[in-house]
């Protein structure tokens, strides 16, 4: 009777220690789990941190978008961008690396983590600012509806109805034609857009204002005229992906826009690339 009472007692002994291991077991991976979970959390708040490790941001842009981002006669990459993202860059102190690429290929390779931000005159927009952070604007523009010289036909946004336009796939230029009734034609550059309302290609354009005038500066002979602009100024940003690895480097971007805006240098940026200053909103 004595062994089998030692024997029982033994066994819930035993029994008791093999759920005491597995409670230490459990707690032990929670706190694994934790751990991991904290590294990540401290990683992802760290990405201003990984930059600057790093030396370098990595922008995104066209390059081929006068005067925003382009090359000159020396094959040498400027423009208002260009120069806005790199005065951002040495306030962030590093160096700035730029990828060039179509636009409709710019907010993809921001998706897969290829671009640490997008400085491309980028419009905010409702639905891009539902998937992308935004910087402070650093330019305010207005969108002019452009066509050819001698057209008489197209004098207001509601003229587009049925009409052809030219502009970059994607691009609220070309989202703003198609909800006024115009059938939109992609193209890669501002020089092919224009070329094609030139030629009669295309009926009509929608652009930047400014990058209008300025192709005008450099294009004084074109037969090209202004119809209508857009009543309100659109707000020009930088979007960041929408993550918790975004938030150091957005509150560092946003801090140097309002650095340089205080300091005068967007403004001396601005009126070198439009001859107007364009940071400040309407």
């Amino acid at each position: 009777m004595k062994r089998r009472t030692f024997i029982s007692l033994m066994s819930v002994m035993a029994a008791a220690g093999v759920l005491s291991l597995a409670g230490c077991s459990s707690n032990t991976s929670a706190s694994t789990a934790s751990n991991i979970a904290a590294s990540a959390s401290a990683a992802a708040a760290n990405k201003l941190e990984t930059i600057q490790s790093n030396g370098k941001l990595v922008i995104a842009l066209e390059g081929a978008w006068q005067p925003w981002s382009f090359h000159d006669e020396s094959d040498t990459l400027v423009g208002y961008d260009v120069e806005v993202s790199r005065a951002i860059a040495e306030k962030l102190g590093v160096e700035p690396e730029y990828v060039e690429s179509d636009w409709d290929s710019l907010f993809a390779g921001l998706d897969a983590g290829r671009y640490d931000i997008v400085c491309n005159g980028v419009e905010v927009t409702d639905e891009r600012a539902m998937k992308y952070d935004f910087s402070t604007p650093y330019g305010y523009i207005r969108t002019a509806l452009i066509v050819r010289g001698d057209r008489e036909d197209i004098a207001s946004f509601e003229d587009l109805a049925g009409k052809r336009t030219a502009n970059s796939i994607s691009s609220t230029y070309m989202l703003l034609a198609e909800s006024y009734g115009a059938t939109a034609m992609g193209v890669d550059t501002l020089d092919e857009t224009l070329a094609m309302v030139l030629s009669g290609r295309a009926d009509a354009t929608l652009n930047a204002e400014v990058s209008f005038y300025d192709y005008m500066n450099v294009h004084p002979d074109a037969n090209l005229k202004v119809v209508a602009l857009t009543d309100e100024a659109s707000q020009v940003a930088m979007p960041i992906r929408k993550e918790a690895d975004s938030t150091s480097l957005l509150a560092a971007v946003n801090q140097a826009i309002d650095e340089l805006r205080a300091e005068g240098e967007l403004t001396r940026i601005s009126e070198k690339y439009f001859g107007k200053d364009i940071t400040a909103g309407e």
